[in-house]
């Protein structure tokens, strides 16, 4: 037998985990190590390379509202399971106080309303939303700090051992579950850090300076989170990712997902009303200005869409001012320094626009369209659909 001399390539990844990659790179901005921080882990249950007897992944993200936090797992569980909602949410807050763990587990055997119980933690919500392709669960518990020393206690086995035990001894297993906790831990550091010269995000990319402003921050917000969970907790974490706040650039980026996305919604109310929408660089920018707050993040800006943009359109829609197979031109109308609605085309083929945003509807529904042409919204459509 010849013997063989090959360099293999550790780095490259297989074509599902790329793709997930690039699907998330599309959805999630300015946050590239908690892509690569799920990417990874990804890869190796998928390749049957996790630790046994505990779960895929344990995550702490941390960082300011509106940075991306709970976004990235909705996003992911999108990405895999075709459906954002596709998680168990937990909102820490709800859990202040050790008794209302039984809300979770359920009650005990003996303890009123127990047969009334169902926990939010068992075996059939965290499988739930599998898939005949993907089976893995994601599990978020939003804003962990607020919880009790109870639940964090109830972490413990779940992050190590990958079970729980429910209220009526019955086992909950965790071993094909990505377990999220997200957190404001740090926040205060972060921002106290940042540099007025750097605006209210690191812009900046590459530089040594920057690089060692990048990781100080990373140190004070991990610094912040070991000050407020045990080292047993913090132990049992795989990785801890540190959200930076979003920049001007980074919030230009979100601002054509959001509007995407308010497009979808649009083709989701049928094709009797499906229209096509397109914003100038003038629009654009009036949302930018009023949805940028460096305290609120992306979230702000999202007020704005549905404020300024959302809203108004639904009027126009109510009132058939707007009506399906319409393109409707957004601008900016300087002298009330408000967003503008004009007509472009009307009557529309489903076809056409479908083809021209990337969406996928049923051929019969498609069908009860009439046909125009394309090229005649095409310039419009290019600057919001790439």
């Amino acid at each position: 037998m010849a013997c063989m001399h090959i360099r293999l390539n550790p780095a490259r990844m297989g074509s599902e985990t790329e793709v997930l990659e690039q699907s998330l790179r599309k959805l999630i901005v300015g946050q590239d190590e908690a892509i690569q921080a799920i990417v990874r882990v990804y890869q190796m249950h998928s390749t049957g390379m996790s630790l046994p007897g505990r779960p895929i992944a344990n995550f702490l993200f941390l960082g300011p509202t509106g940075s991306g936090k709970t976004r990235i797992v909705e996003a992911t569980a999108e990405c895999l399971l075709g459906n954002s909602r596709a998680l168990v949410k937990i909102d820490c807050g709800e859990f202040q106080h050790s008794h209302e763990i039984a809300k979770l587990i359920g009650s005990p055997p003996g303890y009123m309303g127990h047969h009334n119980t169902n926990p939010l933690l068992s075996q059939e919500a965290l499988d739930q939303h599998f898939t005949c392709k993907t089976k893995i669960s994601f599990v978020l518990f939003d804003e962990i700090e607020k919880a009790s020393d109870a639940l964090w206690n109830l972490l413990l086995g779940i992050l190590d051992k990958g079970t729980l035990t429910l209220g009526d001894n019955r086992k909950v297993d965790f071993s094909r579950a990505m377990i999220f906790m997200t957190s404001n831990l740090g926040a205060a550091e972060m921002s106290a850090l940042l540099s007025p010269r750097f605006g209210f995000a690191v812009q900046t990319q590459g530089s040594g300076e920057t690089g060692r402003l990048e990781n100080k921050i990373g140190r004070s917000v991990q610094e912040a989170a070991r000050r407020k969970f045990a080292p047993e907790f913090i132990n049992r974490l795989d990785k801890i990712v540190t959200f930076k706040p979003l920049g001007t650039n980074q919030l230009r980026q979100i601002l054509d997902i959001e509007l995407k996305r308010v497009q979808k919604r649009i083709f989701s109310g049928g094709p009797r009303r499906s229209f096509i929408f397109t914003a100038t660089n003038r629009a654009k920018e009036l949302l930018l200005r009023e949805g940028t707050d460096a305290k609120y993040g992306a979230r702000h800006l999202k007020r704005a869409i549905e404020r300024l943009l959302v809203q108004p359109m639904s009027n126009l829609i109510a009132t058939e001012q707007v009506r399906g197979g319409d393109c409707i031109r957004i601008d900016l109308d300087r002298s009330v320094d408000r967003l503008n609605f004009i007509r472009e085309e009307e009557g529309l083929a489903v076809s056409a626009m479908t083809e021209l945003v990337g969406f996928a509807l049923p051929a019969a529904a498609m069908a009860t369209s009439t046909s125009a042409p394309l090229e005649t919204i095409r310039t419009w459509t290019s600057t919001l659909f790439k």
